[in-house]
């Protein structure tokens, strides 16, 4: 997979969100987009995933020279965002089966080992709606990360764990970005410090 970013710029009415931003990730890549509170990363991150357009420049998914359409970009990708919401009529163990009628789980690992390695195994039964903001956030990244997907996002990662669930964020990356491409939206360190290239969002106002 490869990510071709080309002078890619957006504003808001008359205010610039950023402006001439070029990236290039292949899978393997990973990257940071840092940068202040309201400084617009997650107005990037959307445009990155397709959810907005731009104002102007591109964006080009491919995969040995194929070119993706902008509408088939979900098929290839897996977000964890504070804006994103698991579905809270479901119980656990209904949503882990919805989620992966749509994505399919990396090779190797079955539902309980998900369940087992996010910590909820005794939770399978309860309403989503039931779980703290902390179980929530842990369950957002394993259905990201565990997820068959050639980039994942992630925004603000780490926000609703404590000590314990960053260092659990912390060996979930290492254990299973594998090839792919990583892009962490954050302006904490403790959620990027793995990342191979960092972009600072006022660089390109």
């Amino acid at each position: 997979m490869k990510i071709q970013v080309v002078e890619a710029s957006k504003r808001f009415q008359y205010e610039w969100i950023f402006k001439n931003l070029s990236i290039n990730l292949e899978s393997g890549d990973s990257l940071a987009i840092t940068g202040s509170n309201g400084s617009g990363k997650s107005t990037l991150l959307k445009c990155l995933t397709g959810s907005i357009p731009l104002s102007s420049g591109k964006i080009e998914y491919s995969i040995d020279g194929k070119i993706f359409e902008e509408e088939n970009w979900f098929r290839h990708l897996s977000i964890a965002a504070p804006y994103l919401e698991l579905p809270e009529e479901f119980t656990l163990s209904e949503l882990l089966d919805f989620h992966f009628k749509f994505k399919n789980p990396i090779k190797g690992i079955s539902l309980e080992e998900i369940l087992e390695l996010v910590y909820l195994k005794e939770h399978h039964g309860k309403f989503v709606s039931q779980f703290s903001s902390g179980m929530k956030q842990r369950l957002k990244l394993v259905l990201a990360l565990l997820s068959e997907s050639d980039v994942i996002f992630l925004d603000e990662p780490t926000s609703n764990l404590d000590k314990k669930g960053i260092a659990w964020y912390q060996d979930l990356i290492e254990t299973y970005q594998m090839n792919r491409i990583l892009i962490v939206c954050s302006n904490e360190q403790r959620e990027y410090d793995f990342c191979q290239q960092k972009l600072v969002l006022e660089d390109y106002k």
